[in-house]
């Protein structure tokens, strides 16, 4: 695999952004009939875009489900605000499933939940919005795939920034030859976390079904102290979770190549000693042929700084060199830098001279627009389950590298597994928790 040079960039993803019907009709809509959705999980995200998708004239929110209903009261509220209309509130999924008259899942839970939860509903014919990161392991990501190609769903991942006009022209950018061949792309994730909290277990509280949490991980002892997000048991980690949205962007940006030929990490728990098993500190390279993907990730570094939402959504750039969320783009004819969730792009040319600048917006609403339209008209949408695989891939790939040892792998497309170092298949697919297994045949 070469470079990214215009020729091979037109093969890349804008062939594929023509959406293509994919998906025959199996439900036809009126010009005035609304699409019904369920939602699970009730967490920030998931109550955020309960309340985005009840404030549409084109949905409404039917059911929201969390097994802990302490989160009830606050989602009912905003969505019966929004669409003046209460939800059914349930602990458990499958009465959304259950329910012939729901078209859509939207599903907001941690990442443990996200593949089967998913399958599940494909199953039981729904379309999905999925949050990201998309799976919690390679295997499950194939296994989503395939159950939504199966049941013929429109399956959404929650990497909205595919779905801003403003990620477009800086594709076109590249594609025009301005940046020359692109050989290096440096993902950056770098931010201040909290450290964990230290407490004993607990009793579970009432009202919340702790088994249906856990569902398919393992049931460990009820601790209010424990960061899911912090334990490989439930998590593709808060690095993972987060620059899933720069990958997802870098891929876009060369060409939706899916797959590198080997992986890299580096680093480990270097500053936050609190018990967690995920790395506090990694930097991954990617190989592509002639061209290399750089990531790096670190959360312990408060000079860092997520965009704000007031320069998001203005005619502002980031301060780059203090950016924790960029994209460097580095060509042999130029640069580029590019912010996620808004932010825009610049692009310099060989002497370091600003040549072009686009201003960015983020696109939420626009990502939420892609998954009613596909809904309705059953094209693959903006980020496909297929893409959103791609995309969590790579985390998984950084993850199993520092899992034995920061070894360099390498590995195989055909079958999705490594050939270089065997005790890294073993982290390909977890065990799972009866009866919430992912089964082989979906």
């Amino acid at each position: 695999m070469k470079s990214l040079n215009r020729r091979e960039f037109v093969k890349g993803s804008l062939g594929m952004l023509a959406a293509s019907t994919v998906f025959p009709e199996r439900k036809s809509y009126s010009a005035n009939e609304k699409v019904i959705i369920g939602v699970m999980g009730l967490g920030g995200r998931g109550t955020y875009l309960a309340e985005r998708f009840a404030s549409r004239l084109d949905a409404e929110i039917a059911y929201l489900c969390d097994p802990d209903t302490r989160r009830f009261a606050r989602a009912r509220n905003v969505v019966e605000e929004a669409q003046d209309k209460r939800p059914k509130m349930v602990q458990d999924f499958r009465r959304i499933l259950d329910d012939a008259g729901v078209d859509a899942l939207i599903n907001a839970t941690p990442d443990h939940w996200h593949a089967l939860g998913t399958i599940m509903a494909c199953q039981a014919d729904k379309d999905v919005y999925v949050e990201k990161p998309m799976a919690h392991n390679i295997w499950e990501g194939r296994k989503m795939i395939e159950a939504a190609r199966k049941y013929k769903r429109v399956v959404q991942v929650g990497m909205q920034s595919r779905s801003a006009p403003y990620m477009k022209k800086a594709v076109e950018y590249i594609r025009s030859g301005k940046l020359g061949d692109v050989h290096l792309i440096r993902v950056f994730n770098m931010m201040k976390h909290p450290m964990m909290r230290k407490g004993p277990d607990q009793p579970v509280p009432e009202g919340f079904d702790y088994d249906m949490w856990c569902g398919p991980a393992p049931k460990l002892p009820y601790n209010p102290n424990r960061s899911w997000l912090n334990q490989w048991e439930y998590s593709c980690g808060p690095i993972a979770g987060d620059a899933v949205h720069q990958l997802d962007l870098a891929r876009y940006l060369f060409g939706d190549k899916p797959y590198p030929d080997t992986v890299s990490n580096t680093g480990g728990i270097c500053a936050l000693r609190d018990g967690r098993e995920i790395p506090d500190t990694q930097l991954a390279a990617y190989e592509y042929g002639e061209f290399t993907l750089l990531s790096e990730s670190a959360l312990w570094m408060p000079y860092m700084k997520k965009t704000p939402s007031s320069v998001r959504d203005s005619d502002k750039f980031p301060d780059w060199p203090f950016s924790s969320t960029k994209i460097e783009v580095m060509g042999t004819e130029g640069f580029m830098y590019v912010g996620r969730h808004g932010g825009g792009w610049q692009a310099y040319d060989a002497n370091g001279d600003l040549v072009r600048s686009e201003y960015g917006r983020q696109a939420d609403k626009e990502h939420q627009d892609n998954f009613i339209d596909c809904i309705r008209t059953r094209k693959k949408p903006n980020t496909d389950v297929e893409q959103g695989h791609y995309t969590v891939l790579l985390s998984h790939l950084a993850n199993i590298s520092y899992r034995v040892g920061n070894q360099k792998l390498v590995f195989n497309p055909k079958t999705e597994s490594f050939v270089n170092v065997p005790e890294a298949n073993k982290y390909i697919k977890r065990t799972y928790r009866p009866p919430w297994v992912v089964p082989d045949m979906v």
